[in-house]
């Protein structure tokens, strides 16, 4: 049986209602309510399951002309008002079904395989048609009864995450008009039993304009898909300097095989930038992070050279199949306890190299993108001795190094350097 999330009491993590600590590990897959099969969802969720994800991202009014394209089985999402338009307040449930009947089945096909929905009510388009096939159909003054439907309607459901926003700004104070009177919805409706946060347009974060609204549970950064080597570290620190205290998370960073700065000719991500985005992140401060394939997101079934693989071979990429060693190392000690600390490292490297430090009690990561050499500091961690170990992040294979004497600095080469030649550098207390 699925617990529901919460806030932990450092108000960093995620933690199950027992308090056992979760890790976000996130998989995007925008249009799956939208276009997926019965059997797609199943395909879809056994093979995220098999690779230790435990959250998926997904849209209910997506972005591709969801209003008015149905879904798999030919349903519409909303029924259209007198003068023609669609109704946010008019959910079309009649019939054999429904569209959100469908919504309904995914739902519990995810927590029978243990996997938490973050669900976002709707794309930001239809509030701020900035880009997208919109229509603009949320006003401050519809808004609220949508979100109040939705709550109630999930409000038993143990694996629902809200995720308010959807890749739009937040420019006029009509649009944060709109995202308020959401959320008053969704409070009332499922009686503020979910977790909530807000998805930001790219290289912005939910805390420029939302810390401080009590429904914003945690913080969520879009890092994007810009460019290489994009610092997601930076937004995510100052994030987590911020009070009152918020956990965060990179809830889009580059995903894997999306063209680089949004044009073909610059090349595309591959499976290191997903990596070093993702070890960045989880050794900067935050709760989790989500991992995505361009031609996933989108379920792409007619490969360009835009979208260049069908979806379902995309899900077998191995950016993919190398998040749940993130995961892995996340949970090989206490969770609770990690925080960003560079005072463990006597030196760093810059820009592409720069090496995050995180530690608790008695261990730390330190992370090389470049497989540079690690310089540490002595009597960072308690004990007379540290062991120090290599943690390969393509495999999740560790491997032993020696015991060092906690004191003094330490130079400590990468088994291999270069691009893609990335590594973790774990360090455990052995004398206390």
């Amino acid at each position: 049986m699925m617990q529901l999330l919460k806030i932990s009491k450092n108000q960093r993590f995620f933690v199950r209602e027992n308090g056992t600590p979760v890790f976000w590990l996130g998989d995007t897959v925008w249009e799956l309510f939208h276009k997926m099969s019965r059997e797609e969802v199943v395909f879809y969720l056994n093979k995220r399951r098999e690779q230790q994800f435990n959250v998926i991202q997904a849209v209910i009014l997506a972005e591709s002309d969801d209003l008015s394209t149905g879904n798999f089985y030919g349903r519409l999402p909303l029924l259209k008002d007198e003068k023609g338009n669609y109704d946010p307040t008019s959910p079309d449930c009649d019939g054999d079904y429904s569209y959100w009947d469908h919504v309904d089945w995914i739902i519990k096909q995810a927590q029978e395989r243990g996997i938490y929905v973050a669900v976002l009510p709707t794309w930001g388009d239809k509030f701020n048609r900035v880009e997208g096939s919109g229509p603009e159909i949320f006003r401050h003054d519809n808004a609220e009864a949508y979100g109040r439907w939705l709550g109630a309607r999930y409000s038993e459901e143990p694996n629902i995450i809200w995720v308010l926003g959807g890749d739009r700004p937040l420019d006029t104070p009509e649009h944060l008009a709109v995202i308020e009177a959401m959320a008053r919805g969704l409070r009332a409706g499922d009686g503020g039993r979910h977790l909530m946060t807000f998805h930001p347009y790219g290289g912005q974060t939910s805390s420029e304009k939302l810390h401080n609204k009590d429904w914003l549970d945690f913080n969520m950064i879009q890092s994007g898909h810009g460019k290489l080597n994009f610092g997601n570290y930076q937004m995510l620190l100052a994030d987590r300097l911020l009070i009152p205290a918020k956990p965060v998370l990179d809830g889009e960073p580059r995903y894997e095989d999306h063209p680089v700065g949004f044009d073909p000719q610059n090349g595309f991500f591959d499976d290191y930038d997903t990596r070093q985005a993702a070890y960045w992140a989880a050794l900067s401060g935050t709760c989790g992070h989500t991992y995505g394939h361009h031609s996933v997101w989108n379920l792409c079934t007619k490969p360009e050279d835009y979208f260049v693989m069908d979806w379902k071979f995309a899900l077998d990429r191995p950016g993919a199949w190398q998040m749940q060693y993130l995961r892995k190392l996340m949970e090989s000690h206490n969770l609770l306890e990690l925080e960003p600390d560079q005072s463990i490292l006597a030196r760093n490297a810059k820009g592409a190299c720069y090496q995050p430090a995180a530690r608790g009690k008695a261990y730390a990561y330190i992370y090389s993108p470049c497989g540079l050499p690690v310089y540490i500091k002595g009597g960072v961690l308690p004990g007379k001795l540290l062991k120090a170990s290599w943690y390969d992040p393509r495999n999740g294979q560790l491997h032993p190094i020696a015991d060092l004497k906690n004191s003094g600095e330490h130079r400590i080469p990468a088994p291999s350097s270069g691009r893609s030649e990335d590594w973790v550098l774990v360090l455990e207390s052995m004398e206390q």
